[in-house]
């Protein structure tokens, strides 16, 4: 039996690692000169770290790497209560550590301001397209529902076995591809306050719609899918 301090662990690393390589590819290689990854580059990357993390630690801690995520698993039966608070603030502390390396190699090129949002979310003046914050909270709430909804169905126990971290790695790409410009794409608290904390100013100010809409979201995707998914309803 995996110990809870297991559990820990793995998603202390395992969001270190998303907030690393998604915020990262955003940060240092979405507009390199000639050569940039792109939105569809970043998108990409932030799904990747979700499926190559479930592969590696799916198995110990159920690779939730997300406040939001483990409150829907919560709300829907698929994690105990007593477990929810550790598991985010394990998220909370690996996505900071993950900010803090980013910080640390992207502030080693001249130019480097962090001011400039490092990879943040906003609504209003800071949205990448200045979407308004009700777009910005619809989307995050949207679309956070629709992540949980497909964790809950490729983890379900009568789902195809061993394909959900192929499945939950493209939703999270999908869910960048629709939202980049609108949010530059939360759906995820731990992220969102990573990048913040070093970005500062309206960014820091601006990250409560980035964990309410999400944890929001996440509790609505879990009831969808114990409503439309679970034979018992």
């Amino acid at each position: 039996m995996v110990t809870l301090q297991k559990k820990l662990l793995a998603e202390v690393f395992g969001t270190f690692w998303l907030v690393l390589g998604g915020c990262g590819s955003a940060v240092i290689a979405s507009a390199f000169p000639d050569v940039g990854i792109g939105l569809l580059g970043v998108s990409l990357a932030f799904g990747l770290t979700v499926l190559t993390m479930a592969f590696a630690i799916g198995h110990i801690s159920g690779c939730h790497l997300n406040p939001a995520v483990s409150l829907g698993l919560c709300v829907g039966g698929r994690m105990p209560s007593k477990d929810l608070i550790p598991y985010i603030l394990a998220q909370v502390v690996g996505g900071i550590a993950g900010a803090g390396v980013l910080y640390v190699i992207a502030s080693g090129t001249a130019g480097f301001d962090v001011s400039a949002g490092f990879a943040s979310n906003g609504y209003g003046d800071l949205s990448p397209g200045k979407y308004s914050m009700t777009a910005v909270l619809v989307t995050e709430v949207v679309l956070t529902a629709g992540f949980i909804y497909v964790i809950m169905g490729a983890t379900d126990e009568r789902a195809p076995a061993g394909l959900a971290p192929i499945a939950i790695g493209l939703c999270l790409t999908l869910i960048h591809l629709i939202s980049i410009p609108v949010s530059n794409t939360s759906v995820n608290p731990a992220r969102s306050l990573a990048v913040a904390v070093f970005a500062g100013g309206g960014y820091l100010a601006q990250v409560w719609l980035f964990w309410v809409a999400p944890l929001v979201g996440g509790a609505l995707g879990a009831v969808l899918y114990k409503v439309v998914g679970d034979d018992n309803c």
